[in-house]
């Protein structure tokens, strides 16, 4: 642990951040409070400030109001303290694409104060930890999407963070890309760094973090753990798919009905979807379901499939961010 920081230290503390870009609030009033050593979650959909929070808490924007402080730094009046503890890998990867992988690591460990010697074998070291060691002598521009991601990160911590701001590090990558950056996440964070994640992958944030805020509109909407955000939003989400999409309409009023809650069409023809409010009570909303699903036989409306389960991420942001009523685009 670094000098000047305690074991109860914050890794984030912000207070009513505030920053501004001419009639924009893009971050308005943003409170975080981050625990060392865990992934913490932001959500929200584009442009609601998520990028601009980022920034502004790794002193590479200067915020317009509030304070936020870095395991106990502040990122204005400490801004140099706070940099020697942080690292940030933004969306794309900033690597020189000339160059070849251990060429652009040998450098920036270079630059990082690493003797040549040590700067070599740092980064074998890492191309090895991050399956890169077969293509150490490629050059980047021939790397794929999920090879940049993952050397992307490895330049990030050539030097070990207190504090990694990964500002949705798996946009564009497939779902094999995608676990393999989840698996070096998982292996920093044990190494006992801290994580700042931003993502509009819902399944991400479900799989990495222990604490999630929601941002909307420059401004934290929601926060707490994932089973908490699902519970927060309802006891229990249907899902059934009908054998006939004829009896679609019937089986919606009968579930709008039966589960006094609003029903939703999905995108499959002979899918609905519910969500049940009861209070956070699972006994309940499974009772209620079971009687929804033996009045939908009653009706005579044949169910291929029925499921009760908790509310996913997906519907928790949905409902939250609520794009009808906010006029966002998710």
């Amino acid at each position: 642990m670094s000098e000047g920081t305690t074991s109860d230290t914050l890794a984030i503390e912000a207070s009513g951040l505030v920053k501004v870009f001419g009639e924009t609030r893009a971050v308005d009033g943003v409170d975080l409070a981050v625990p060392p050593g865990t992934v913490y979650g932001v959500l929200g959909p584009n442009g609601a400030g998520k990028t601009t929070t980022v920034k502004t808490l790794a002193t590479l924007l200067r915020p317009d109001g509030g304070e936020a402080r870095i395991f106990g730094h502040d990122v204005v009046r400490q801004a140099d303290d706070v940099r020697s503890r942080v690292s940030l890998t933004g969306q794309y990867a900033s690597l020189d694409e000339d160059l070849t992988g251990v060429e652009n690591l040998v450098l920036l460990a270079r630059l990082l104060g690493h003797g040549k010697p040590g700067a070599r074998r740092r980064a074998g070291d890492l191309l090895d930890a991050f399956g890169l060691a077969d293509a150490a002598d490629r050059q980047v521009k021939n790397y794929s999407g999920g090879m940049r991601r993952r050397i992307d990160i490895a330049a990030s911590i050539l030097n070990t963070p207190e504090l990694l701001f990964l500002d949705e590090p798996t946009t564009g990558l497939d779902p094999r890309s995608r676990n393999q950056v989840w698996d070096i996440v998982r292996a920093v964070v044990a190494q006992g760094t801290t994580v700042l994640l931003t993502t509009q992958y819902l399944e991400e944030a479900d799989q990495l973090a222990q604490r999630i805020a929601v941002i909307d509109h420059g401004r934290v909407i929601a926060e707490g753990t994932p089973g908490g955000l699902k519970s927060s939003i309802g006891a229990g989400s249907v899902h059934v798919r009908l054998r006939d999409p004829r009896q679609r309409t019937e089986a919606g009023q009968v579930l709008t009905r039966e589960l006094a809650a609003q029903v939703q069409l999905d995108a499959d023809p002979v899918a609905l979807t519910a969500r049940i409010a009861d209070g956070g009570d699972e006994r309940g909303a499974a009772l209620r379901a079971s009687r929804a699903l033996g009045q939908l036989a009653e009706h005579g409306i044949t169910v291929d499939d029925f499921s009760l389960g908790q509310p996913s991420l997906d519907e928790v942001f949905l409902a939250l961010t609520d794009t009808d009523r906010k006029g966002a685009a998710v």
